[in-house]
């Protein structure tokens, strides 16, 4: 096989990040939640691995008519971003205007920070809370607190993707990868788990995706804290 094709492959790998999106839209428009996350995870376990996949097989230099990292992007807003914001707002969980609110927020302010070109910092870190909505509302889904908690909590994570704090990403932050990679796969594992039992509230899965949730959130601050701002 061929450096081209190789290169090629790994584009067609992130596109079917669309297909699976797709497929969770029209569970989601179905209010089959739980099939809706099933398809999420299948496009974040996607979403993890092309990234390793396309610097290994160097694909803008050898596929450079497709722009990865824009179809990466289009791809994550859909999935991280769009679905699961509509998700929530017909989840049920909110009353009056607040799931109005939540809506216009996570879909506004992710627009603005995915177009970000300051979203990155020098240790392949993000800088600010990267809009991991998918993660958001599938805790959401599982716990299902009162809809003032979740309100809250996405003000203050849409607050979050502009404050000079810094989120790991599992794959490219060097430090602590050896923790924060096995957490990230446990947390897809959990996820995963969670959304095949349909959300039932004794499986173990909820605590599973709770202690990894607050890991994923706070190793970055946690970072800056131990080492300082650039840390």
């Amino acid at each position: 096989m061929t450096p081209q094709i190789k290169a090629l492959n790994v584009h067609l790998l992130t596109a079917t990040g669309a297909v699976f999106a797709m497929l969770a839209m029209l569970a989601a428009v179905e209010h089959e939640w739980a099939i809706m996350f099933v398809w999420l995870v299948v496009a974040f376990g996607v979403d993890g691995i092309d990234g390793p996949l396309a610097r290994k097989y160097h694909v803008q230099k050898y596929a450079p008519q497709f722009d990865g990292v824009l179809l990466d992007l289009i791809i994550d807003y859909l999935t991280y971003v769009f679905i699961p914001a509509f998700a929530l707002f017909q989840s049920g969980l909110f009353e009056g205007w607040t799931g109005w609110f939540v809506i216009i927020v996570i879909t506004f302010t992710s627009a603005l920070y995915f177009a970000d070109t300051r979203m990155k910092t020098k240790d392949n870190s993000f800088s600010g809370f990267p809009g991991c909505w998918n993660m958001v509302a599938i805790v959401v889904f599982a716990l299902q607190p009162n809809f003032w908690i979740i309100l809250v909590l996405v003000s203050a994570l849409a607050i979050a993707m502009f404050l000079p704090l810094k989120f790991v990403h599992p794959v490219r932050t060097e430090r602590w990868r050896s923790v924060t990679l096995p957490a990230a796969l446990a947390w897809t594992f959990f996820a995963g788990w969670a959304a095949w039992v349909d959300f039932d509230p004794q499986s173990w899965a909820h605590w599973g995706l709770v202690v990894t949730s607050i890991y994923l959130l706070f190793a970055g601050v946690a970072q800056q804290l131990v080492y300082g701002k650039d840390g």
